[in-house]
């Protein structure tokens, strides 16, 4: 099935915007402790508020996407961020810094709802493959975005606030002249207003908050790699640059990867329950090695195998969530996915932390693999109300 040019602007879009929100992510928290002179607690709650903020961001992406489409709320995403960025490249002192990071991570956050229910709404028949060619475009971006944000940091730090923006500004062109006519299929997204009776059904949102909810633990746990992981690996001998070469395996593996998965994919095309079931074992097993890790060719290992499990479960989640949104409701759908990932992220680094000093390193590992077990659970579980509600046509 070949990708319509439509579904190929949208991944230039995300590729771009990706690239440009890498300059930033990376170096938060050198900045604000090495810069601006602040303590990596206070650099913590800052974080977690644009964390916060971006949360809400989704939610309301999505309700603007069902509203007033994808077009006009991806734009006023991108307007907002461009406001935020010119001020942050004119002054980066800390009381602006943190108020502008918050509202980035607000405008950020409207964005991504958008472009996942925007693949899946002009692409349906597309299903898991869509979503694919999103996910893929984030981790390329990922992928160089941090290498280019280190050659700019390099020259000047301040200089990642004007890359950020210049960034901003191309995908703003990018959307304004490819997105302002996208065709959006009928069958997928109708007025609102006009759907009020199979918005009533609540078993489609109620069995999406039950994969959310284990899609929220995934997040949870995956977020240690960032954070109580890190520092883990460095206390034991693997060096920065050893650590950071970990992440480009991640970024490298998550494309040249896609061929190995293929067959498997393939085979369990309409099997989304089954890809997402393999992917989280997957997952599972990637963190019982990383909690026996003792050097660098263990974490590459852990590494490796994680990555195969995010390549599967992933793209898994919002292709479920397009199919279980009522018309009208797909962009609020990918909002509420987009949201479960983003509390994960903000929620997984306190909860790894207090884990540490409580019980230490490997436990804490162990007891949030086992964990993961409740996403497998989750998975074999949410379509139980749709099958509920199905119960009284059958008989």
């Amino acid at each position: 099935m070949e990708m319509p040019k439509k579904v190929w602007m949208l991944i230039i879009g995300m590729f771009v915007n990706v690239i440009g929100n890498s300059f930033l992510w990376p170096l938060n928290t050198i900045y604000m402790h090495d810069y601006l002179g602040k303590s990596l607690a206070v650099a913590g709650l800052v974080l977690m508020a644009n964390a916060g903020a971006g949360v809400v961001g989704n939610l309301l992406g999505g309700f603007l996407f069902d509203r007033i489409g994808g077009f006009k709320s991806i734009m006023a995403g991108i307007i907002i961020s461009i406001l935020a960025l010119g001020y942050l490249v004119y002054d980066h002192s800390w009381y602006p810094y943190i108020i502008l990071l918050t509202v980035l991570g607000f405008s950020g956050g409207v964005i991504f709802p958008s472009m996942y229910a925007m693949v899946g709404s002009l692409w349906p028949e597309g299903g898991r493959k869509a979503f694919n060619s999103i996910y893929l475009a984030q981790n390329v971006g990922v992928a160089i975005g941090p290498a280019l944000a280190g050659l700019v940091a390099s020259i000047r730090i301040d200089y990642i606030f004007l890359a950020n923006l210049v960034f901003y500004m191309i995908f703003f062109f990018i959307a304004y002249f490819g997105y302002r006519k996208l065709e959006i299929a009928p069958d997928r997204h109708t007025d609102v207003i006009r759907e009020t009776a199979r918005i009533r059904k609540k078993a489609p949102f109620y069995a999406l908050l039950i994969l959310v909810g284990g899609y929220f633990i995934t997040w949870l746990v995956y977020s240690q790699w960032a954070t109580t992981i890190s520092t883990h690996a460095l206390a034991i001998g693997v060096t920065l640059r050893e650590y950071s070469f970990i992440w480009t395996i991640n970024g490298f593996l998550i494309v040249a990867g896609q061929p190995l998965i293929k067959p498997l994919i393939k085979k369990l095309e309409k099997q989304l329950k089954e890809q997402m079931i393999i992917g989280t074992v997957i997952f599972i097993i990637s963190f019982i090695v990383v909690s026996f890790a003792g050097s660098f060719q263990m974490f590459i290992v852990s590494m490796v195998i994680l990555t195969f499990g995010e390549m599967i479960v992933w793209p898994a989640i919002p292709t479920l969530a397009s199919q279980l949104a009522p018309k009208g409701r797909d962009g609020f759908y990918q909002g509420v996915v987009n949201s479960a990932a983003t509390i994960g992220r903000m929620v997984g680094p306190l909860a790894g932390g207090i884990l540490v000093e409580l019980y230490g390193m490997k436990m804490m590992l162990l007891l949030l693999t086992s964990l993961m077990a409740i996403t497998i659970i989750t998975t074999l579980l949410y379509d139980k109300p749709l099958k509920a509600e199905q119960k009284p046509e059958v008989q």
